[in-house]
């Protein structure tokens, strides 16, 4: 009987000690790490609740907010009934004060500044996500009762690997756009990547034309991830389907900012307080000179196709191999382009968040659709600013009424200039060579914004294999006025 007892006993602590391990390790490539929040989701050594960093690998711990939250398991509760109608969180970990937010709101009073933070009066918020679209650093959510948001993001592990053997998403295609977060995955996929070369023992051999690393985008996740491989060795190639950078050059905001600094590899330490994105252009081209980082600008990726143990990587141009393959694109997709001169200028944007930063300018706003029609209303209401927009159409069909009667309004009161049966045909650093209605015309202008729409990514991430899911993603530093 004694050995019996003795027999269960040690059964039953052999199978705690496994399941603390498997929660502790994460199980299954792709599935996502299940450590618990005093766990490092990348290595499993304990921490302290509440700390920055991994005491052990020194990780950022920030960088798993999304990796670390639930599979979301229905919609129950998130609709709106039951937990309470829709309304705005902000989150006080995010908010940089910038207030965009508080112009976008189409409710007055339902969004203020309280210091530098913005605040949520939930009786007068109706749930609109115009500020949810507004905020340039995904600080606002739209929720019920429930201190969580729900997004649709792909299924990535601690590494940032996804449900496809071998194919990482770092940035802001994995859900966080914020600058920091973005250098700091791509930096921790690179490092795994290396990791799993050296264990499997398949560096560069004499006549192997196989990569060891593709990397698709120039922005911030990818310059950090083509960083590590330039610093780790391996033969990778940095492929942009747009001009180097492309994604900083597509910016809504005229400011970016980095509220401390972050380690960039082989360069060194980035910080970047309230500066123009122009000049973080120049900090990005000084990163690309000073390190010889190689980025093949003009190439846009059309397919990836696992063969084996490494994937084929579909270009415009040509066709190759690599083993592994970060994905370091943007979550609101390519937008479209003009496909004239000069479209690569800065005063070029293809989204707008910055009313109040154009006022007393001349504008012009390309599209004939709610986004293009909405914007180009936003900035008619800015004080001084001289606002034409144009489309190619005889009629703006596709637009809800709501905005086609706030875009007469603004025609009406002579604030906003509308060309149909227009196209641009060339941008020039002071004015942009029109042809309306057949004929050509030149206007004077400061700033260019195309609104044509775009191609989206997921169903590009769905093709190639990459399991997307929703998840509950708990808020913390929730920061809101009291009702009334």
């Amino acid at each position: 009987m004694t050995s019996l007892f003795t027999l269960l006993a040690f059964v039953a602590i052999t199978v705690l000690l496994v399941v603390r391990h498997l929660r502790k390790s994460g199980t299954g490539q792709g599935a996502g790490p299940a450590a618990s929040d005093a766990n490092c989701p990348r290595c499993g050594a304990g921490h302290v609740p509440g700390a920055q960093r991994c005491s052990a690998c020194g990780v950022p711990l920030s960088a798993y907010e999304i990796v670390n939250a639930p599979i979301a398991a229905s919609d129950e509760g998130l609709s709106g009934v039951g937990a309470g109608a829709l309304h705005a969180i902000v989150r006080a970990d995010l908010c940089v004060g910038c207030g965009t937010c508080v112009a976008a709101c189409p409710e007055p009073g339902a969004l203020r500044m309280q210091g530098k933070l913005s605040v949520v009066d939930q009786v007068l918020c109706k749930g609109h996500a115009r500020c949810v679209e507004a905020c340039p650093v995904g600080a606002i959510v739209v929720t019920t009762g429930a201190a969580v948001h729900r997004v649709e993001v792909p299924l990535l592990d601690a590494h940032f690997r996804t449900s496809v053997p071998g194919l990482y998403i770092v940035g802001e295609l994995g859900g966080r756009g914020l600058i920091k977060n973005a250098i700091n995955e791509g930096r921790i996929a690179v490092e795994h990547i290396n990791s799993e070369r050296l264990g499997e023992g398949n560096g560069a051999r004499a006549g192997d034309e196989v990569l060891d690393l593709a990397i698709v985008g120039s922005g911030p996740a990818g310059l950090s991830a083509g960083l590590e491989a330039l610093r780790l060795g391996l033969r990778y190639e940095v492929l942009e389907q747009g001009g180097f950078a492309d994604s900083i050059r597509r910016y809504p905001r005229h400011k970016v900012l980095l509220a401390e600094p972050v380690s960039m590899p082989v360069y060194g330490n980035l910080w970047i307080a309230d500066a123009s994105k122009e000049k973080l252009l120049d900090v990005w081209e000084d990163i690309r000179r000073t390190t010889g980082l190689s980025v093949r600008t003009g190439t846009r990726v059309t397919n990836i196709v696992r063969k084996g143990d490494r994937f084929e990587v579909e270009t415009d141009t040509r066709s190759f191999l690599a083993r592994r393959v970060v994905l370091a694109m943007g979550r609101r997709g390519t937008p479209r382009r003009l496909g004239v001169a000069g479209e690569d200028l800065p005063k070029v944007v293809y989204d707008i968040i910055e009313m109040e930063a154009f006022q007393g300018r001349r504008v012009l706003v390309v599209g004939g659709g709610d986004s293009a029609v909405e914007s180009a209303v936003g900035l008619a209401n800015q004080e001084g600013t001289e606002v034409t927009l144009i489309y190619r159409g005889e009629s703006f069909g596709r637009v809800k009424e709501r905005n086609l009667s706030k875009l007469q309004d603004a025609s009406a009161g002579k604030r906003l200039k509308i060309l149909l049966q227009s196209g641009v045909v060339e941008i020039r650093p002071g004015e942009v060579i029109l042809e309306t209605r057949g004929e050509p015309a030149v206007l004077p202008n400061d700033d260019v914004i195309v609104r044509i729409g775009g191609d989206a990514p997921y169903p590009f991430l769905q093709r190639i294999g990459v399991r997307i899911v929703r998840k509950d993603v708990p808020i913390p530093g929730v920061e809101y006025a009291a009702a009334g």
